[in-house]
């Protein structure tokens, strides 16, 4: 082949060379010669000559093999970059036609030509992508790798491609066998992960068969079987030397010089740290025996001493047992005689002197109880590690053989859990610390679906846990613990943190659980934002106040959910909220509430957030003095506006918050009156009508909750008819106010309004209405409707024949119809409306004046039967 590829260069059928260079490569058997000439721009330099006559191209196109033909040398601009990169010059720069004898196959030619760039460009990224898989393969340290390579017994830790690798045929298996919620699971913990793309997994990497495939081809692998035996030895030091001999008799070894001397080592090293894992354990049992044994005596408890229970049968002796917790470690065997001579153990146990003595006294008081109650104290009685003693069987084996024997004990204390499982706490606070420790690994372990199961012990752990660091990581666990927390989950985490507030105190729900909430201001799931939304109002009464974390999220939050979820924690500290500074703040968010564009946001604003705002205002005087004269002003500023063009969203927004404090303004009435002093629960309570008030939007809208009871209500109720009946509102300032200075203000608007804005019409109208039904037939007969009748002057001399009466034009007739004349439905309320419209029909007929206001009238009337109304 090198001969021919000489040959075809020799006589230049270059394109012929390049065929072959071409199915030479793909078929993997590459020349050097053919290589080393089309990787050399030099040899494609463009240089004058004429071509010759009768020359013909030869090429593959498609399928088709190529021929070969007259190329004058350097006629062919094709440079290619070593190493497969790409062109500065390439073929598609070359005027086939001019050296063809067909100009039709010029096509195919240039066809055959991209082709083989194409496959050049492919064969580049591959070779680009192997070299990134190799070097996202050797991630591990060289040294590392060195390290497991010496030791095939340490597991070298799992790569990233193969952790990617694996997670996608895992994710592929659950597919494939319906395991669909699981499958969902998976990914939602693997979100860096593209589970239906295999290229996500790693470049140039071929895609493996499956789990199940790789399963049943496991048992096709023959592992050849390797001449090794399990071998355990227990030396002492001096004895390494007499012992090197036996080395050599084991197969797996060399019996070299080197070799021996490094065994011997790592044998010597290997019992040195057994012998000090054994110190660590004894003395930590000690020093738990001590702390138990100062325990007893300062309580002096009695009942703890029957843990010794009862004398046993003559054929048993009581030796002491304790367990040690090391890998490959035996039961430590401590014999003693007899009961009552506790101070002949052997020096070589871990039992004190003190504890020996301490149990000969307790076990001498044990002896004067009755048996029976010995057994009954047994039975309750807290065990203890120190105190525990057990039956020894009546043998003869020598403590080696013992020993010996115990040592085919399989225990673990190498690993974490292994530590952990070992040693048993026996105090609260050891008890905090191993739970500190191990819930970290265990809730990631747990089903997304009963992780809320986990609450109670992360709580009480991150309660009483000692160390700060430990206590936030609990708490963050706490906040993280569901990616996607649904309803009865959120719930569940607030009643934590709601007892977790009440144990530890405002300091450090502050400082430990206030941080947590920050964290998840900004999280990308509207569940856990909700969750912080939702902390804020549940730890309301635990925190300072924190309406700088809920104003962020107020006007940041783009999910309606959590928006709302924040108007009602507003809604929660404004009844705790105690600063007078704040005020300002909190109805710069209520105004930022109303205007809130989802109507689930408005409609808790209404609920909660204003009633208890409204409660706190009262408190400071600023219901009559600022927060409706505010808003009343904010209407006058829109209606003047909006000659032109009005904003009936915003009139609908402040008349609505006007609408929602007509409770609040009528118990601020109430608890004001000249006879509150008077009004006492003596004797049977009136019943109020249930008709008496408005169906509340809200519990915080009801006037009896506001006042406190339903019976303190009926009783301020009777002697509020009483006293605007019989005695008049001399002294009464709030409902002086209201006579005074909000009416005249809300029909001096009313006369502003077009009769023909409908909304304007209906939203004033169902206001009046509300507050006539609030305040009680006898007020709006006295106090409502005569100033109506002064603006509107029904009479004869009012008639002006050119003009006409320019109030009965306006939407002052509409509303004083329909919100002030229909609020109540006896006979002689509808004859008054009739005769009110008659009367203003009259009155317009002979003034000449528009019948809109009529018609806007009938208008209303229609749609409060419609809405079940009047």
């Amino acid at each position: 082949m090198d001969a021919i590829a000489a040959q075809l260069l020799r006589d230049q059928f270059l394109l012929t060379a390049l065929e072959l260079h071409t199915e030479l490569l793909e078929s993997g058997r590459e020349l050097p010669r053919l290589r080393d000439f089309f990787s050399n721009p030099g040899n494609f330099e463009r240089q004058s000559g004429t071509p010759p006559a009768g020359g013909a191209l030869g090429c593959r196109s498609g399928a088709a093999g190529g021929g070969g033909g007259g190329l004058p040398g350097s006629v062919l601009p094709w440079s290619h970059r070593r190493n497969r990169a790409g062109s500065i010059s390439t073929l598609d720069s070359l005027d086939f036609a001019r050296y063809s004898d067909d100009g039709n196959r010029e096509t195919d030619e240039r066809v055959a030509v991209l082709e083989f760039e194409l496959r050049k460009a492919k064969e580049t990224i591959q070779a680009l992508r192997a070299n990134l898989t190799q070097a996202a393969e050797n991630e591990v340290p060289l040294q590392e790798r060195k390290n497991y390579k010496s030791s095939p017994e340490i597991q070298e830790p799992i790569r990233p491609l193969e952790k990617r690798a694996l997670n996608f045929l895992v994710n592929e298996f659950l597919l494939k066998n319906s395991y669909k919620l699981t499958s969902i699971t998976f990914s939602d913990e693997n979100h860096d992960q593209d589970f239906e793309l295999w290229d996500d997994v790693g470049l140039n990497i071929p895609k493996p068969p499956d789990l199940l495939q790789l399963y049943r081809d496991f048992g096709n692998h023959h592992v050849t079987a390797r001449d090794v035996v399990d071998a355990s030895v227990g030396v002492e030091d001096d004895e390494l030397e007499a012992d090197t001999p036996i080395l050599g008799t084991v197969p797996v070894f060399e019996t070299t010089p080197q070799s021996i001397e490094q065994c011997l080592i790592v044998q010597k090293l290997e019992d040195q740290i057994s012998v000090l894992n054994s110190e660590k354990w004894s003395l930590m049992e000690q020093i738990q025996r001590l702390e138990s044994e100062i325990d007893l005596l300062k309580n002096e408890n009695f009942a703890v001493s029957t843990v010794y229970g009862v004398a046993p049968h003559p054929s048993l002796k009581q030796v002491p047992l304790t367990v040690s917790e090391d890998n490959g470690r035996y039961l430590d065997i401590k014999s003693s005689e007899n009961d009552n001579k506790h101070g002949n153990i052997d020096e070589t146990s871990l039992a004190l002197s003190a504890e020996v003595d301490s149990r000969t006294s307790k076990d001498d008081m044990l002896n004067s109880v009755p048996s029976k109650e010995t057994e009954k104290l047994s039975s309750c009685a807290p065990s203890s590690k120190a105190a525990v003693h057990f039956d020894k069987p009546n043998r003869k084996l020598s403590p080696a053989f013992h020993q010996a024997l115990l040592s085919f004990c399989r225990m673990s204390a190498d690993s974490r859990l292994g530590s952990e499982v070992s040693r048993i706490a026996d105090s609260e606070k050891s008890v905090m610390l191993m739970l500190g420790r191990c819930l970290p690994h265990i809730v990631p372990n747990v089903l997304l679906a009963k992780r809320e199961e986990l609450i109670p012990l992360i709580l009480c752990t991150a309660c009483l846990h000692p160390e700060p660091k430990e206590r936030d990581q609990l708490l963050h666990i706490l906040f993280n613990l569901i990616k996607r927390p649904d309803d009865e989950q959120r719930q569940m985490i607030l009643t934590g943190c709601v007892a977790f507030a009440r144990h530890v105190g405002p300091t450090r729900v502050e400082a430990e659980l206030l941080p947590q909430c920050w964290e998840q201001i900004n999280h990308k799931y509207p569940e856990r934002r909700l969750l912080v939304a939702e902390s804020c109002g549940a730890l309301a009464p635990y925190l300072p106040v924190i309406l700088s974390m809920l104003q962020q999220m107020l006007m940041e939050d783009k999910a309606d959910l959590v928006r709302e979820a924040v108007i009602k924690s507003l809604g929660i500290i404004m009844g705790y909220i105690d600063d007078p500074d704040k005020y300002q703040q909190g109805f710069e968010l209520l105004l930022s509430a109303l205007g809130d564009p989802s109507e689930r946001v408005v409609s808790a604003t209404h609920q909660v957030f204003l009633p208890a705002y409204a409660a706190w205002t009262t408190e400071l005087g600023n219901l009559q003095f600022h927060l409706i004269p505010t808003l009343l002003n904010k209407i006058e500023k829109l209606l003047r506006e909006g000659e032109h063009g009005l904003d009936e969203h915003k009139l609908h927004m402040y008349l609505s918050a006007l609408q929602s404090l007509i409770p609040s303004l009528f118990a601020l009435v109430l608890q004001n009156a000249p006879f509150t002093s008077k009004a006492k629960l003596q004797g049977e309570v009136p019943q109020i009508e249930v008709t008496r008030f408005p169906r509340p939007v809200s519990p915080l809208q009801d006037v009896a909750i506001i006042i406190g009871s339903r019976e303190q209500l009926a009783v301020l109720l009777q002697l509020y008819d009483h006293q605007l009946e019989h005695e008049g509102t001399t002294g009464w300032e709030t409902l002086l106010w209201v006579v005074n200075q909000l009416l005249p203000q809300l029909i001096e608007i009313v006369g502003k309004i077009n009769v023909a804005s409908t909304a304007c019409v209906h939203e004033f109208s169902r206001f009046f209405w509300r507050l006539c039904r609030t305040f009680g037939k006898i007020f709006t007969n006295t106090k409502v409707k005569p100033q109506f009748q002064e603006i509107l002057r029904l009479s004869e001399e009012n008639i002006d024949s050119t003009a006409g009466n320019g109030v009965l034009t306006k939407a002052t007739v509409p509303i004083y119809a329909t919100g002030v004349l229909t609020c109540y439905i006896q006979e002689e309320d509808r004859k008054l409306l009739v005769g009110f419209l008659e009367d203003v029909m009259t009155m317009l007929s002979l003034s000449h004046a528009p019948l809109d206001s009529l018609k806007a009238s009938f208008v209303e009337l229609g749609n409060s039967v419609g809405e079940g109304g009047t």
